[in-house]
């Protein structure tokens, strides 16, 4: 009976009292745990992140050589195909070249040949004749040595500049 007076003795509110501190003290002792918990996770974290930093890094050079080199295949591919556009077309050429009636048209368009019983004209543009003398006038004038050597220094000139 003096256990049920003790426990009557107390009043309610000492007894939430007394309830409020076990729950106060499981919460801290929960929260302890998930900030123990916490930490260990945010070393983890921080090792990851740095695992990755480290392979960003590693793999940072060579990504760039890979984007490099596909560039330069891809410009190679366009150098390629002009080449081959060129190398049809010079092949189309050498064909029509190949037939006579092409060859003697061009021959008489480029060296204004003229055949047995024809007659040729040259037209002259009323302003080229008071321009001065011709280059080839020029140079009809001159030795054969200095047209020679001033030959030679334009294709070095030329050879410079390119």
């Amino acid at each position: 009976m003096a256990r049920k007076n003790d426990g009557e003795r107390f009043s309610t509110a000492t007894r939430l009292r007394v309830l409020g501190e076990q729950t106060a003290a499981r919460v801290y002792r929960s929260q302890s745990r998930r900030q123990a918990r916490r930490s260990r996770l945010t070393g983890r974290a921080a090792i990851l992140v740095l695992v990755l930093c480290a392979l960003i890094v590693a793999l940072a050079y060579p990504m760039r050589q890979y984007i490099a080199q596909r560039d330069e295949i891809a410009q190679l591919q366009r150098e390629l195909k002009t080449h081959q556009d060129d190398v049809e077309r010079l092949r189309d050429e050498k064909a029509r070249w190949q037939d006579p009636a092409y060859a003697r048209q061009r021959i008489r368009e480029r060296l204004h040949y003229v055949l047995p019983g024809e007659t040729g004209y040259t037209a002259l543009v009323p302003g080229a004749a008071s321009a001065g003398p011709a280059p080839q006038d020029a140079a009809a004038t001159r030795p054969w040595y200095t047209n020679v050597l001033g030959g030679i220094d334009e294709a070095d000139r030329a050879a410079a500049l390119r």
